[in-house]
């Protein structure tokens, strides 16, 4: 691809950061030029982050009706998985599952609480109430 014609197309990304491409230059060189993006990343991009949103979405529904502890929907809402949560709080991976209950969250104690609120940046009030900034 010639140095001219590397894709400059408005990303999900474009202002917060730009990606390397390699281009001909006008010796036929290879050389290195940004790019702010293209259509095609963008797509895909979009399809993703919708994907993300309905996890997102599903966890809350199972909050609300008990299936689910909030861990799990700021897990989704963080991008983590229950080997990440364990990593950052220092319980195992099955006391993440365990925590996951609905039953079981609900007798944990502030202190342990406050460890996936660490993990999360929220409050324990946050994931007592499930809010989100």
């Amino acid at each position: 691809m010639e140095k001219d014609k590397i894709p400059q197309d408005d990303g999900a990304l474009n202002k917060l950061t730009r990606e390397v491409g390699y281009a001909v230059d006008n010796s036929g060189k290879y050389t290195t030029e940004l790019s702010t993006g293209w259509e095609v990343k963008k797509e895909a991009l979009g399809l993703a982050w919708n994907d993300i949103e309905k996890r997102i979405s599903d966890a809350k529904k199972k909050v609300v009706n008990k299936e689910a502890s909030p861990l799990y929907f700021f897990m989704e809402w963080r991008l983590m998985d229950i080997p990440i949560v364990a990593s950052y709080t220092g319980f195992w991976q099955w006391t993440v599952k365990r925590h996951m209950k609905y039953d079981v969250f609900q007798k944990l104690s502030d202190k342990k609480l406050q460890k996936y609120a660490d993990a999360f940046s929220v409050t324990v009030e946050d994931i007592k109430t499930m809010h989100v900034n």
